[in-house]
């Protein structure tokens, strides 16, 4: 398969699910920024699932509320309204032989622009105040007309609002209309300090008295007040519990990482992505997963909190993997949200006295003078489309490299202005953009290989355009290999590629690794160029013949 082939998403539930939807009468909305995406999952007039999308740029957080739901992107959060009146009925012509009916249709009305923050859980709060996890900044934020963002809060280890992710702020738990408890992977004060102590550095704080008030936690995500208790999910662990006398007390074991928490009546709906590389590694969860026989499964879970038991389920296979949020729509039926642009967005209008919606008559297009402008909110790289059940089948899109920036120390060599900047998050996905930029061609590696460990990259940058890039893949806790190494020709010989490597082994023996190794192929290319690069840097020669270079170095 190519690698910009996207596989088809298949969903199954178990027997009782849409029985349970319609006896509930809700529901469920949740985003999954892997894929870019917004999903309804509502029922039909069949009986059976019926599942909508939208596309949107790493879409998160979200908050349901009334009429609205609020959604956090790459760079936005947007405001959705119900556009429909109370009992008004959208016909969508499906095909030509089949219509559905829309209870609920979300229009986007409003856009606030943040930039980049990493956000994650929205709320709103008593006032009706918009207040966000502000994840890169380490605290929580609201919206302004006069900046990007507003802190409001911050917890009391972190020394400086600077954007590098020092603790992994993820979750607000809001209580009586007032930010109470928030949920951080870590207590550290350093960039990305956080990802060395994923197994037992999570911690709960109180908002209110900046107290820390559980730790010990693996991962934690989603806090909730609800019926009297502090909910979260312990992801790492794979367990839905709550907080009592500051420990974690486990309810539900879930076959999954846990992130998405929403309740309704006595249930609780929990979100379940498959493992990653190296984040999930070293969990208890992988180890429970394993002892048990069991395979991490993304989907939705529904709860009986009052027993622990699962009771519902709805399993997504193929495009999909990860979740982020979930959340429930009291008594919808079938919701849908309209597009960033299409026919519809375009000419559903509503007024005052409108009687619903008023459908204008469609206008000659009129011809431009330019390229066609870009859509705010949407991924710009297109690639072939989804398909799979119900409506699912809107084009889908690669994701944008996501990096987080940090200072990186001095090197022992001449000063550089080049900006070097870290490369988290990668896959063979997002990183498919930047083929141009791989020796060799990690497009041409995942046709033959899979991806077998995190990887983890350094990019070198002049004036925002990448000249070079180096990428590593974590094979364990202790060693990686480089993978990919290339500099633009206008920039060799310049040092670039020594920096970049250098660069590489510092972020990795700070990571842990103490173990780097490299495998290429014997050329008058690579002979010129990473051989004299290695040696600089120390690298030892394993083996090396007419056709393979295998190389390694010691960097505790």
């Amino acid at each position: 398969m190519s690698p910009l082939t996207v596989p088809k998403l298949e969903i199954t539930c178990s027997p009782d699910f849409v029985p349970w939807l319609q006896t509930q009468f809700v529901s469920l909305a949740f985003t999954t920024y892997q894929t870019n995406r917004l999903f309804f999952i509502g029922c039909n007039q069949q009986g059976r699932v019926a599942a909508h999308e939208r596309l949107f740029d790493k879409p998160m957080g979200m908050y349901g509320i009334n009429n609205s739901l609020f959604v956090s992107t790459r760079y936005q959060i947007w405001r959705f309204d119900n556009c429909l009146a109370p009992e008004e009925i959208y016909q969508q012509s499906v095909d030509a032989k089949r219509l559905v009916d829309r209870d609920r249709l979300y229009i986007p009305r409003t856009a606030y622009t943040t930039g980049d923050l990493n956000v994650h859980d929205v709320v709103l709060d008593k006032s009706q105040k918009l207040i966000f996890v502000n994840t890169d900044f380490s605290c929580l934020a609201t919206i302004s007309n006069d900046y990007s963002f507003v802190p409001l809060w911050q917890p009391p280890f972190i020394s400086k609002l600077v954007a590098e992710d020092r603790c992994h702020l993820n979750g607000l738990a809001m209580r009586d209309g007032e930010p109470a408890y928030v949920t951080a992977c870590s207590s550290t004060d350093t960039a990305a300090g956080w990802r060395d102590h994923r197994v037992k550095g999570g911690v709960v704080i109180d908002v209110q008295t900046n107290d820390i008030i559980a730790t010990g936690l693996s991962m934690p995500h989603s806090p909730r007040w609800y019926g009297g208790k502090l909910w979260l999910l312990n992801s790492g662990t794979g367990e839905l519990g709550y907080i009592e006398a500051g420990q974690f007390v486990p309810l539900t074991f879930c076959p999954g990482f846990g992130r998405g928490l929403a309740f309704w009546d006595k249930y609780a709906v929990v979100g379940l992505s498959k493992l990653r590389a190296r984040p999930f590694s070293g969990l208890a969860l992988e180890a429970r997963l394993t002892q048990e026989n069991k395979v991490a499964q993304c989907g939705l879970m529904v709860i009986d909190i009052s027993n622990g038991e699962i009771v519902h389920w709805l399993r997504f296979d193929g495009v999909v993997e990860e979740l982020f949020d979930v959340v429930v729509l009291p008594g919808v039926r079938q919701p849908k949200a309209l597009g960033l642009q299409g026919d519809e967005i375009e000419r559903l209008v509503t007024f005052p006295g409108s009687s619903g919606i008023v459908i204008t008559k469609p206008t000659v297009k009129r011809p431009s003078m330019g390229v066609k402008a870009p859509v705010a909110g949407l991924p710009k790289v297109e690639v072939e489309g989804a398909g799979g059940a119900g409506e699912v089948g809107e084009v889908g899109r690669k994701e944008e490299l996501t990096t987080t920036v940090s200072p990186l120390s001095p090197l022992p060599f001449p000063p550089s202005p080049i900006k070097y900047q870290r490369v988290y998050h990668l896959n063979p996905t997002n990183v498919a953009a930047y083929n141009a930029l791989t020796f060799p061609s990690l497009q041409q590696r995942w046709l033959t290989q899979s991806q077998r460990g995190e990887m983890f990259g350094i990019s070198a940058s002049v004036m925002g355009e990448i000249v070079g890039m180096v990428i590593a893949e974590r094979l364990s806790e202790q060693t990686a290999e480089l993978i990919s190494l290339l500099v633009v020709p206008s920039y060799r010989q310049q040092g670039v590629g020594t920096h970049l490597v250098h660069y590489l082994e510092q972020e990795l023996a700070r990571q842990g690794c103490q173990r780097m190794q490299a495998i290429y192929q014997t050329s008058d290319l690579t002979n010129a160029a990473m051989d004299a690069l290695l040696r600089k840097l120390n690298w030892q020669w394993q083996q090396q013949n007419e056709t393979v270079s295998t190389v390694f170095k010691a960097i505790t």
